[in-house]
């Protein structure tokens, strides 16, 4: 016998039984509390923890721990803490293709904010040495394959830093003569050319452009 009644209890025990059910599947969560931390990936690469007072990598991916050229980058970076070690060795890195490949073609203009003076009226009169000679040169660069820190020195009385760079690069160079007769170098055959170039700024001032103050083979 079936009542009214007796299938309202009916349908109330199905539906906490229901609510019971759910209530074990999925959780309770209060308003404040935290969503669930997700776990790291197995592939994600690990995080390094940095150690106050430990190297600054920044300077060590570049030159031996301790050694003197170590000393004069971090007291570099105590005057002028923003200073990248990195950055600059890629700056120098492109500033030599570009200078290099504008003194080859005699594009001096172009290349004059980055020469200290001295550099630059070397550069003009080789140059010029060239163009009364009726010499031109043809070259086409073929890629850095090492830049390396060969020197550094840091004046902390004048706050004057020099880093000398070592370059090895690809260069295809043939040098003409006025009749277009090549007297130097072969059409398509690069030589491995190697420079040691120094830079220079003054630490700490508003102008961040390094100077070439120097240049050796």
């Amino acid at each position: 016998m079936e009542s009214p009644l007796i299938q309202l209890l009916v349908l109330a025990g199905i539906a906490i039984f229901l609510i019971l059910r759910l209530k074990n599947v999925l959780g309770t969560r209060d308003g404040f509390e935290k969503p669930p931390v997700p776990q790291p990936s197995r592939k994600s690469r690990p995080e390094f923890e940095v150690i106050e007072g430990g190297p600054d990598l920044d300077i060590t991916d570049h030159v031996a721990e301790d050694s003197p050229q170590a000393q004069a980058l971090a007291s570099m970076k105590r005057i002028e803490p923003s200073f990248s070690v990195t950055d600059f060795v890629q700056g120098a890195r492109g500033a030599y293709e570009m200078i290099l490949m504008g003194f080859e073609r005699g594009e001096l203009d172009q290349i004059q904010p980055y020469l200290a003076e001295d550099v630059f009226e070397a550069f003009v009169d080789v140059v010029s040495a060239r163009e009364d000679e009726g010499l031109t040169i043809e070259a086409e660069f073929g890629g850095v394959r090492e830049t390396t820190i060969y020197a550094v020195s840091f004046d902390k009385d004048t706050n004057m830093a020099e880093i000398s760079m070592r370059f090895v690069c690809e260069l295809t160079s043939v040098v003409r003569d006025r009749g277009g007769d090549i007297i130097e170098g072969k059409v398509g055959k690069s030589k491995k050319q190697k420079d040691i170039w120094t830079f220079a700024r003054v630490m700490g001032e508003d102008d961040p452009n390094w100077l070439l103050v120097a240049t050796d083979a």
